[in-house]
């Protein structure tokens, strides 16, 4: 039992803390303005990790490697402490810190793809419930990117913008498969 309440702990807090991380790279990615209290709510949270390390990976145009390897580097803390957790002998975790490693990619992927799916799903509930919601600009920017793609291609409805739903099916399908993969690797050691 104490072994499934500290997974459950360590996934949320990891999770949270990543997605923070992957935010922060993807608002630089889509310019949000820095004086949005969201945006401000989420350097704050990472900048004792992020700003350490920009100064050894400074950003390349859009993107923010720093909050991405902070994110990778959080995702190594996160495998590690379930492998623990799990009860492996501290020493035996050397001959598996490739697969570890190649883990916590899959990770940060799985992180990301979490992060669009609920991003999108506030998007589209407060699109119906509060339209005028200052939340709305934020969300629409960050979305924009995935969303602009399947609109072209997907005609609407009667009004209805079906994109969201496509863009919802799309990311579980491809969690699926991460998910898949990173059972695999673990099962056979790869």
């Amino acid at each position: 039992m104490f072994g499934e309440i500290a997974r459950f702990l360590l996934n949320t807090i990891f999770t949270l803390f990543g997605a923070a991380l992957l935010l922060r790279a993807w608002m630089q990615v889509v310019r949000m303005p820095p004086y949005n209290p969201v945006s401000n709510a989420v350097m704050q949270a990472t900048n004792w990790l992020v700003l350490p390390l920009r100064k050894i990976l400074p950003a390349a145009k859009t993107i923010d490697w720093a909050s991405i390897v902070a994110a990778f580097l959080a995702a190594v803390v996160f495998v590690i402490l379930l492998v623990l957790v799990a009860g492996v002998d501290p020493a035996g975790l050397v001959p598996m810190l490739p697969t570890l490693l190649l883990v916590a990619v899959i990770t940060v992927i799985k992180w990301a793809l979490n992060l669009i799916i609920w991003m999108t799903i506030l998007m589209a509930l407060l699109s119906w419930l509060n339209p005028q919601s200052p939340a709305m600009p934020l969300l629409y920017q960050l979305t924009a990117p995935f969303l602009e793609p399947l609109r072209r291609v997907l005609p609407r409805m009667g009004g209805i913008d079906l994109s969201p739903i496509l863009l919802f099916v799309i990311v579980q399908v491809l969690l699926m498969v991460v998910t898949r993969l990173a059972v695999t690797m673990t099962m056979f050691g790869v």
